[in-house]
């Protein structure tokens, strides 16, 4: 490509695939992991034989392991494909579950 004086070189602005991939691993550790641990421990909470305060409060503690233990493994499993697969199909399974079972009484 042949410039003419006083012309700057034009520079192509392109997402390179694999930052887009390290963006789409980032929001289904941030979102997905959110999703997937609130209905996990949604669903561990209304399934356990305790009164309803002590299931919230077990629920609440186990959360923030959860939700490491998920974040974490977004980024160590290599195939994107799996971590998106595995969170997401988890936290629409597990929220489909809270959803028919519904409220404790």
């Amino acid at each position: 490509m042949l410039m003419q004086r006083g012309q700057m070189p034009r520079r192509r602005v392109l997402i390179r695939p694999a930052a887009l991939a390290m963006l789409a691993r980032c929001i289904t550790a941030l979102l997905g992991g959110y999703a997937a641990t609130a209905a996990l421990v949604s669903l561990v909470s209304r399934l356990l034989p305790v009164s309803r305060a002590e299931a919230t409060a077990w629920g609440m503690i186990t959360s923030f392991l959860v939700y490491a233990v998920i974040g974490l493994w977004c980024f160590h499993e290599p195939k994107l494909v799996r971590v998106a697969a595995l969170i997401w199909g988890v936290a629409a399974l597990a929220g489909g579950v809270v959803w028919l079972i519904g409220a404790r009484a």
